[in-house]
């Protein structure tokens, strides 16, 4: 493709350097622009949900409460939390709620090399380095009037925290081999799993990059500790099967009750992988305990059963008026839990395994009926 071509079907590329015949160095600065045009905003990304937060556990409630209070403020939000919890979700929630009219732009900061992220970030002029054959706007500027996430932030070098404090505290910016202030009008989240108030006394993190982050942190629960949005949350990845693949899927009991039992080392972002590939592997069936993989199937003989004949009859009856199915067991999983924690006189973890239950599933369902007098 000859250089007036390149400019009829991509206009806004700079591409006014190139001649005939192309020189390398100059073509690879055209692809990484149209590269980077394609990749550095983010603003429809069905994967993540287009910012919805899933559950209904009061730790999502929690978040959630906090995402609405912050989202209009121009406040910087550090949102921390295990890999997998969705960070990039709380922060799109926050840029959909904020109502600033510019673009959501993420950076990952641990996945740029050290020697690229400041022209990543900051942009760079004509010349301030070998490959710099025209000038290049940052991702600071691509993001203005909207959000800018930096993702992983606390993997930033320690000469990039310097740079970035200014930013925070100046509000403009320096693209790499030049000398104007060009101002920024961004709003900033960042988020990392790490923990950064270690890393600060390790020396490998700035404290008061720290707190010019900080000004309003949100955490998020790992999914092991918030069970209860499992279902939902499988919900809402199997509607999405449904939509892009035209996939129906189901989970038996069982399988569910497996689901929630299981600790989720990789959190939402495992559980959003494994439905689809169950959605592949059980295409329009129904999911039973069996089907899972290791290691959610190996406890697959530790589930209770639903239906035991010491609990009831040997026959089922419906009152003629009918019944509210879900609040008619959860009253028999209210009771069932009091009456285990009874047994092992309010010690949560033995009532528990008297339930056949991990010990933050049990915690969860404790607080969401209000149950008292456990430890």
């Amino acid at each position: 493709m000859l250089p007036g071509e390149l400019r009829q079907q991509f206009p806004w590329a700079r591409i006014h350097s190139l001649a005939y015949p192309l020189r390398l160095d100059a073509l690879g600065e055209v692809l990484e622009e149209i590269h980077a045009s394609h990749s550095v905003v983010h603003d429809d990304d069905s994967r993540t949900g287009c910012g919805r937060l899933i559950g209904n556990s009061q730790e999502t409630r929690s978040v959630k409460h906090l995402v609405n209070k912050v989202a209009s403020s121009p406040a910087t939000v550090l949102i921390t939390g295990e890999s997998g919890t969705g960070k990039e979700v709380v922060a799109r929630r926050i840029h959909d709620l904020s109502g600033r009219a510019g673009p959501f732009v993420a950076v990952n900061c641990g996945a740029i090399p050290e020697h690229l992220l400041e022209s990543e970030l900051f942009g760079h002029e004509r010349g301030a380095f070998t490959d710099a054959v025209s000038a290049r706007s940052g991702r600071f500027e691509q993001a203005k009037g909207g959000t800018f996430f930096l993702d992983e932030i606390g993997d930033m070098p320690a000469v990039m925290q310097v740079k970035l404090l200014r930013v925070l505290e100046e509000r403009v910016i320096e693209r790499v081999g030049g000398a104007k202030c060009i101002p920024v009008d961004v709003r900033l989240i960042a988020a990392t799993h790490r923990d950064l108030p270690r890393r600060i006394a390790e020396g490998r993190f700035r404290e008061d990059l720290y707190y010019r982050l900080s000004v309003f942190p949100i955490e998020i629960a790992p999914l092991r500790e918030r069970s209860s949005d499992i279902e939902s949350l499988v919900d809402e990845f199997i509607r999405r099967s449904r939509d892009e693949q035209n996939v129906t899927l189901q989970f038996s009991g069982d399988a569910m009750r497996l689901l929630e039992q299981y600790a989720w080392p990789g959190n939402v972002r495992e559980l959003a992988n494994l439905v689809e590939r169950l959605a592949i592997t059980r295409t329009n069936g129904v999911v039973e305990a069996e089907d899972l993989p290791w290691p959610l199937a190996e406890k697959r003989d530790e589930i209770p059963q639903v239906v035991d004949s010491t609990l009831c009859g040997s026959s089922v009856s419906l009152p003629a008026e009918g019944i509210n199915l879900k609040l008619y067991l959860a009253k028999i999983e209210r009771e069932m839990i009091e009456v285990a924690l009874q047994d092992a006189n309010g010690v949560v973890q033995h009532a528990a395994q008297k339930l056949g239950i991990g010990r933050t599933t049990l915690v969860e369902k404790i607080r969401r009926y209000e149950i008292n007098g456990s430890t």
